[in-house]
């Protein structure tokens, strides 16, 4: 597989807990061909870059694009004036988010208050926020990227 496939695979699996428990979904384009990897925009046009850092472990990669999908997610939410939290914490809603690590060889998500493990990256189950979500094709970009970021 190769550093594009993996990025798409990781992504398509972050997505999948995007769609299962957030209501602000993402506009994803690619761009620019000189940029490795997508950009995620929100409803009021603002974006941010999404990229690979492959090392050759695909559950390193797989965190890596956890972390940027949620710096994403709660700047769309707060953004859409809903709490800025996803993935809530089953534990703790509306409190914290859950965090992204690695625990066994496996990226995670995880109580960040209590280091319990929620559910592994791709595995989130669907919540009344995500319910029915459906999430948006990769799409080669329109121009105009107003507010767009690339990177952290």
């Amino acid at each position: 597989m190769d550093d594009d496939e993996e990025f798409t695979s990781a992504l398509k699996t972050v997505l999948r807990d995007l769609r299962a428990q957030c209501p602000v979904q993402p506009d994803i384009r690619k761009d620019d061909d000189e940029f490795r990897g997508v950009m995620l925009y929100a409803p009021d046009g603002s974006g941010q870059g999404v990229y690979a850092e492959p090392d050759g472990r695909p559950a390193m990669l797989l965190a890596h694009v956890a972390d940027q999908v949620q710096e994403w997610a709660v700047e769309a939410l707060w953004g859409q004036g809903e709490p800025a939290v996803w993935p809530q914490c089953p534990t703790h809603p509306d409190t914290h988010p859950l965090a992204v690590t690695m625990e066994e060889g496996d990226a995670v998500w995880v109580c960040p208050s209590t280091g319990g493990t929620a559910a592994r990256v791709g595995e989130l189950p669907v919540s009344e926020a995500g319910e029915g979500v459906s999430g948006r094709a990769f799409r080669r970009g329109r121009g105009g990227r107003k507010g767009a970021r690339r990177g952290r």
